[in-house]
């Protein structure tokens, strides 16, 4: 069997991920202990996130064509990526939490909703809420005025109902 044969099945694992991901981070995860790495993996399935090392030339090769092209620069060296399935945010959120107990942990780049992110963009990304919790505190906010609204005609009725 020929090394481009057995090579295949693994570009197209990660087609698939790149295809079905909402986005990818890249990081560098050289120093960390078994322990850490452990833990790190828990936290990432715990929130829909898949976290695979794969060889930095298959990356390239399922990254040809797509958004996530321009993450071939930073392919350099022990690299892991973590797909986020379902919330885009979710990748680069749990590694830069994890990143600050573990400071070997480094995050290098990502692409999130088709958009390129540098370690800074990266870092900022990680500061957005979850989309379940953005939504609640829009509801939140939508709920406050009209508590308020009604609140104050029941105070208005109760004061006209006293007054008759």
């Amino acid at each position: 069997m020929a090394k481009v044969e057995l090579k295949k099945p693994i570009v197209d694992e990660i087609k698939g991920y790149v295809t079905d991901a909402k986005a990818a981070v890249l990081v560098d995860y050289r120093g960390l202990t078994v322990e850490q790495d452990t833990q790190l993996r828990k936290k990432l399935r715990e929130a829909g996130v898949v976290y695979k090392v794969f060889k930095n030339t298959y990356l390239k090769r399922a990254f040809e064509g797509t958004a996530y092209a321009e993450l071939d620069k930073h392919l350099e060296g022990p690299t892991a990526v973590a797909f986020g399935m379902e919330d885009a945010t979710a990748p680069a959120r749990v590694l830069a939490e994890f990143a600050k107990t573990a400071d070997k942990l480094e995050l290098k780049a990502g692409v999130v909703e088709g958009t390129y992110y540098d370690q800074k963009g990266i870092q900022v990304i990680a500061t957005i809420p979850s989309r379940e919790t953005l939504i609640s505190k829009l509801l939140g906010s939508l709920q406050s005025p009209i508590a308020n609204i009604a609140r104050i005609i029941k105070q208005i009725s109760e004061k006209n109902g006293e007054a008759a």
